[in-house]
């Protein structure tokens, strides 16, 4: 009886282990960082010219070479790269990855926002999901690091720059808390201040106030909570301020030192945007802009970037041309707005990116600006252009191998690096198709 009972046991845990591997995480953990080149491939750098026939080194996670010419270190780990071509790995700068998973229907698994209105210490990093199906799917077609920010309050609280391999939230993490999100209320919009327990300057409500003076005077409260740490840190004698977290974490937005993430689409939500960031001191960075390139001279004199997310949009107005979306970018980039493009797709589309970058190449943008804004120019815009968005030496080592235009439909990665590590090509389509290719 014990033998049967044993045997009956392991067939059971045999037959268990494909159930098991299907229902765990379906992004395959990278391996070790090691000394790779990528020799005889096709090198596009994003800065400076195409290398047609050239060599890129990776070591310690970082870039340490890229040229027609370069030593190989003794005992690296060659790939040959003929026929393939090496790019820099693309960032979406506007995404709720590894925070929500299915949207609608299975609301256990949506996590991309907090009860309340104030929420500016809230923190998006902690609420990521690395073993999210959107991660494996999206980074193999070559979106190696993103932006992901929460949503659903006025102020929503910090967005994360992830890369899209690890094992956990920090591992996954570049910078942690890289911008504040703030979605501007209107007049009669979201309700006055209050959602935080426990009392505070924040949890306090504000009675008979608009959602506008609410937020102008959760501003101000920070202010004034800064300058009474600042007064106490230079003088113990003073009385130390209570402790409140949602106002401590407004002091980086406050000091300019960390970017406010705003969503707005249309020219009235735009300008209020601007103006208000304008007399708030902020660091506007818009998401969304859909009209931004009807207001390009005013954000160009206001200096304020755009993440653009409508490329495959239809026109907005019915006097617009069919391609007035597709055609935005370049016509930002002629009147010399700072820009980049994002998909602006829910989680499982994030993937589509680099289409919409093709479809801006194919309306007027040129073939190296489209990867520019996929690339460099978001990474510039979040002031993390020194260690991401193209293949120099001393840059995190994001680099993704292709047997073609990495912005074109048909264009497969073949090799996948984030911070220096091998990543396997496997995802959840990939585990589905395997299941049932031989299904009669």
């Amino acid at each position: 009886m014990i033998r049967r009972i044993l045997t009956t046991l392991a067939v059971t845990l045999v037959a268990a282990a494909p159930l098991a591997a299907q229902l765990g995480s379906h992004n395959p953990e990278p391996g070790p960082r090691e000394t790779v080149a990528i020799r005889g491939a096709r090198i596009v750098p994003v800065v400076g010219e195409v290398i047609p026939v050239g060599t890129v080194v990776i070591a310690d996670g970082r870039i340490q070479a890229v040229g027609a010419t370069v030593t190989i270190p003794t005992g690296a780990r060659i790939i040959d790269g003929a026929g393939l071509s090496v790019y820099p790995g693309m960032m979406d700068a506007g995404t709720s990855m590894g925070l929500a998973e299915i949207t609608q229907g299975a609301a256990g698994t949506v996590d991309n926002s907090e009860t309340g209105n104030w929420n500016p210490n809230v923190q998006a990093i902690w609420g990521i999901d690395p073993h999210s199906a959107h991660v494996g799917v999206t980074r193999v077609a070559g979106v190696t690091h993103v932006i992901s920010h929460p949503s659903g309050s006025i102020l929503a609280g910090q967005a994360a720059l992830i890369n899209l391999a690890g094992y956990t939230a920090p591992a996954m993490a570049v910078v942690p808390r890289i911008a504040s999100v703030l979605e501007l209320p209107g007049a009669g919009g979201r309700g006055g201040r209050g959602g935080f327990g426990g009392g505070g300057a924040a949890a306090t409500p504000a009675s008979g106030m608009t959602p506008l003076d609410s937020l102008k005077q959760l501003l101000e409260d920070a202010r004034a909570y800064a300058k009474a740490v600042a007064a106490h840190a230079a003088d113990p004698s003073l009385p130390r301020p209570t402790t409140d977290l949602a106002l401590a974490s407004l002091g980086p937005v406050l000091a300019g030192e960390m970017p406010v993430l705003i969503p707005a689409n249309s020219e009235s939500q735009i300008k209020e945007a601007v103006a208000f960031a304008e007399e708030q001191k902020l660091r506007p960075i818009i998401m969304g802009g859909r009209d931004a390139w009807r207001i390009a001279a005013y954000l160009v004199e206001h200096k304020v970037p755009v993440i653009y997310e409508n490329t495959l949009g239809f026109p907005t107005y019915e006097d617009d041309g069919y391609d007035a979306a597709y055609a935005a970018p370049a016509r930002m980039r002629e009147a010399g707005v700072t820009f980049a493009i994002g998909s602006g797709e829910p989680n499982p589309d994030v993937r589509n990116l680099p289409y919409h970058a093709g479809m801006a190449a194919s309306f007027g943008l040129s073939p190296e600006d489209a990867l520019r804004a996929v690339t460099l120019w978001p990474a510039q815009i979040f002031g993390v252009g020194d260690r991401l968005g193209s293949l120099e030496p001393g840059k995190i080592a994001n680099v993704v191998v292709t047997d073609g235009d990495i912005l074109e439909a048909r264009t497969s990665t073949r090799y996948l690096f984030i911070d220096g590590r091998d990543v396997p090509l496997g995802t959840r389509h990939t585990d589905l198709y395997d299941i049932f290719k031989v299904r009669k």
